[in-house]
């Protein structure tokens, strides 16, 4: 794709193409996979994915946790309005999540690493449990020079909003700090997803050096509960009180104070407000109801939950609106199979 015309959002992460198929006990024996689990695939894993898509019926989806917040975020937004950048192989599976990119409305720049493979994520299904399977390949091999190339940056620079992924960390920390820094520069808006409570235990030092350069900070509770420990504090520290403390955390551009916010699951975002001179307010927002008999699939929810609050920041909505689409989108998700949005798009209203 030609890296022209004009958006607002630009989303940096770890791309792969979700496979998604319902199997059963022999497959997830023929693997050596548990029924609900998350690991990082081995040589004995790599027929799966070619498994999943010829005898289980896949469903192909452009999947990384931020690049299903980008996909959420332009179900909301007008069409091409986000960019989403990350490293894919030279291979089929770049051609499919490309297409799976393009027919959610998403624009990509991604880098090719022709010696490497795409990262795939593969999902046996079974019942209501799901067993994943990722192969981070070429994920893992971003590199700072495609974001610093002329018609790269000339992207980077039209955007009034970055919104990375904190599994990044692990990849281009460099990346990341070149979009914090022109954020801080420009005064543009810069957010930060703390992804998993790895990122907070194992990757301190760079998310450390990114952390001043956050406007908003998304996390769950247990994320928050990791970045607490990681921190000097107890990791039973109330939820309202860690927000409160990254809140409070040094900022590099001070004129816009930092805002936190911590879900839940089923319980209450909490979210931790920066207000000048630096006092902090912090509110809880009850999630939208629904039945138990509707959710389909609750993973990427946080990722859907994320989505929706970052259009609702780039379309200049209130905290309180931001914070109900997010809600909203991550209803919505929940009730497809994976980290979907329903199809026909359906328009957000309170």
């Amino acid at each position: 794709m030609s890296p022209t015309g004009n958006f607002e959002l630009l989303c940096l992460e770890n791309p792969l193409l979700d496979i998604q198929g319902k199997g059963d006990e022999k497959m997830l024996e023929q693997y050596g996979l548990k029924p609900n689990d998350a690991i990082l695939a081995e040589e004995k894993h790599m027929g799966l994915y070619e498994d999943l898509i010829q005898n289980r019926d896949a469903k192909l989806i452009a999947g990384g946790a931020a690049q299903n917040t980008a996909r959420g975020a332009q179900y909301i937004l007008p069409a091409d309005s986000v960019l989403y950048i990350g490293c894919v192989g030279k291979d089929k599976y770049a051609d499919i999540l490309t297409k799976a990119c393009a027919d959610a409305g998403l624009r990509v720049e991604y880098r090719i690493d022709s010696d490497t493979p795409t990262g795939r994520c593969g999902v046996i299904i079974t019942g209501h449990n799901r067993s994943m399977c990722t192969d981070l390949a070429a994920a893992n091999c971003y590199k700072v020079d495609h974001l610093k190339s002329a018609p790269i940056w000339e992207l980077v620079e039209k955007a009034k909003v970055y919104y990375v992924g904190g599994y990044h960390l692990t990849v281009s920390p460099e990346a990341i700090m070149a979009l914090a820094e022109e954020a801080a520069a420009k005064d543009k808006t810069f957010m930060l997803s703390l992804s998993a409570p790895f990122i907070c235990q194992f990757f301190i030092a760079p998310l450390n050096a990114a952390v001043p350069y956050c406007d908003y900070i998304i996390g769950n509770e247990a994320e928050a509960a990791a970045f607490a420990v990681a921190h000097g504090l107890k990791e039973d520290t109330p939820i309202p009180e860690i927000a409160t403390f990254i809140a409070k955390l040094p900022k590099e551009n001070s004129k816009k104070p930092r805002t936190v916010i911590i879900t839940q699951g089923l319980l209450p975002t909490v979210v931790a407000i920066g207000k000048a001179g630096g006092e902090i307010e912090t509110k809880e927002f009850p999630v939208h109801a629904i039945e138990e008999s509707a959710i389909n699939d609750t993973n990427g929810a946080g990722d859907a939950f994320a989505g929706g609050f970052v259009a609702g920041v780039v379309k200049g909505e209130s905290l309180e609106t931001s914070v109900d689409m997010g809600q909203w989108l991550a209803k919505l998700s929940i009730q497809e199979l994976g980290p979907s949005y329903p199809s026909p798009k359906q328009t957000y209203s309170k």
